[in-house]
């Protein structure tokens, strides 16, 4: 294709008003906040913001008995192994804990609610089709009364459940079960169960229905279709947000483990409070690590899953 065909192809394409007013009022929205709002950006380099900067990054997050001395790498790495074996490996071990009980609590009540909150399967006649006037399938013409209740409630209860934040559910648990690992597992449990049932829910809604209806055709039940056909398919992109969330409650629980549970986050608070800036940036890289260890996990499992397929 040539540049005047490229040209003219740019020319003819279709035009949205909609689109072009809302990039300018887009625009100035952003004017507004960097000179008219509340915050003002100039004074994140002021003289004593820059100064503070320099200190923290020369200075704070050097190790405190290692400030005075020319950088050594031996000296340095012996104070890192001293701070992980102390601290770092248990607290790190409590948050990877709190995270794989949540996901797995997570992931075992979204797998059974998820299937109530799909339409195709949560029907009077499962995965069922009508033909249109010009000849092409399209859902059915009536879900039922009673399926469609159940399914409304279902998705309302998946909405209700991500709707409240971890740290509302976790402040609510440490009320009832006091402070312990449970609420911050009960908390993340609860919140992601929400998002992985509503994200399972439209992956079921989204499989290619032939093969589920022709099973269904064939005599197979709602349940044997469900471990047949249903889980096969949609294994690899229930996994994909399965891991998602779990690199996400590696992060949350490091948070919530500044409510009490000596985690990760438990060290982080600890050490801004004493103003040990050295040893709260090793606890931050340590936290991080794990979510580079749960995305590796993540790639792993579904390279396996995609060899199986």
């Amino acid at each position: 294709m040539s540049a005047p065909d490229i040209d003219a192809l740019a020319r003819a394409r279709p035009r949205s008003r909609l689109v072009r007013w809302s990039l300018v009022l887009l625009g100035l929205l952003v004017v507004w906040a960097w000179f008219g709002g509340e915050i003002q950006v100039a004074e994140a380099f002021g003289p004593q913001r820059l100064a503070n900067l320099k200190r923290f990054l020369a200075v704070d997050i050097q190790p405190y008995d290692l400030r005075d001395r020319p950088f050594n790498l031996g000296e340095h790495c012996a104070w890192c192994w001293q701070l992980a074996t102390d601290r770092g490996f248990s607290g790190a071990l409590a948050t990877l804990s709190i995270s794989v009980l949540a996901i797995c609590f997570a992931g075992l009540w979204a797998s059974l609610l998820m299937l109530f909150a799909a339409r195709n399967v949560a029907s009077r006649e499962p995965f069922e089709a009508w033909i249109r006037a010009d000849g092409e399938s399209a859902r059915p013409r009536s879900q039922g009364a009673g399926w469609k209740l159940v399914c409304g409630l279902v998705r309302a209860l998946l909405v209700f459940l991500r709707a409240i934040p971890e740290y509302i559910w976790a402040f609510l648990f440490l009320a009832m079960l006091g402070a312990s690992a449970w609420p911050a597992v009960l908390a993340l449990a609860i919140h992601n169960s929400g998002i992985l049932g509503k994200l399972g829910a439209e992956t079921v809604e989204n499989l290619d229905p032939r093969t589920l209806r022709t099973l269904r055709e064939a005599g197979a039940t709602r349940a044997q279709i469900a471990v047949a056909a249903i889980l096969p398919l949609s294994l690899s992109r229930c996994l994909l947000y399965f891991f998602y969330r779990f690199e996400t409650c590696v992060r949350e629980a490091t948070v919530l483990g500044m409510l009490g549970v000596a985690s990760l986050g438990y060290w982080i608070q600890d050490s801004r409070t004493r103003q040990f800036y050295d040893e709260m940036l090793f606890f931050v890289a340590l936290g991080a690590a794990i979510v580079l260890f749960a995305d590796l996990v993540s790639m792993l499992a579904r390279w396996i899953v995609r060899r199986a397929a």
